[in-house]
């Protein structure tokens, strides 16, 4: 285990606690008296600068991701905006620096958060990391969208829809495979970024879920 840094306040404490805790690998448990202990403080005192679980990790969750996903790429415009949209998808499949094991990932995570009704901290600790991955997709198709490469459009949605894509490629990652997974991973990513910058030949939004002849809001 990491050794704490001298000279933090309780509140920094508290975010280094949580943070090396969730370091610890997929569905690892931010429970009150865990944080707490690991952050030397008294449970009052997490509760004081965190009242919910919900806050504490939404202010964890981006110290994490901006160690483990660089949104810098997505910035360079000397990089076709499709590349760069399809660059930091693949980071959330494989984080830089990450040893990912993928069935054994998954089968923690299901574990955690779906063999069983999850408590309502489990429950607030899964939404905060999906929160956090969705937030950070909707930054690179703001980027984008500032850019003109990406049409006005519900970034939200958008944003559910890569997501979807990518949890998609992240449950094949634990099954065999005939084909070279990463070839496949790139093909698909590809086509989903294709699909929303309106690539020649791809639609510029999904169908209307009334049906094809439905008009729908842009995506």
């Amino acid at each position: 285990m990491n050794k704490m840094p001298a000279g933090l306040n309780s509140r920094d404490r508290i975010l280094w606690a949580a943070a090396t805790l969730l370091g610890e690998g997929p569905g690892a448990a931010l429970s009150v008296r865990r944080v707490a202990a690991r952050a030397e403080v008294s449970t009052g005192s997490l509760r004081h600068h965190f009242p919910t679980q919900r806050a504490l990790m939404d202010a964890v969750l981006p110290i994490v991701y901006d160690l483990v996903f660089s949104d810098d790429s997505i910035h360079d415009s000397t990089i076709a905006p499709r590349d760069r949209l399809v660059s930091a998808l693949q980071r959330l499949l494989a984080p830089d620096g990450a040893k990912t094991q993928p069935r054994e990932d998954w089968l923690t995570a299901v574990d955690r958060y779906a063999r069983t009704e999850p408590t309502e901290p489990v429950r607030a600790e899964y939404l905060a990391l999906e929160r956090e991955l969705l937030r950070r997709i909707e930054f690179c198709l703001g980027v984008l969208r500032e850019e003109g490469a990406l049409a006005e459009g519900d970034d939200a949605r958008r944003a559910r829809y890569l997501m979807t894509v990518v949890t998609g490629l992240s449950v094949a990652q634990a099954f065999p495979a005939e084909d070279t997974r990463l070839q496949t991973e790139i093909e698909v990513l590809y086509l989903a970024v294709d699909y929303l910058l309106g690539a020649p030949g791809i639609a510029a939004s999904p169908p209307s879920s009334a049906g094809p002849e439905a008009s729908g809001a842009t995506v």
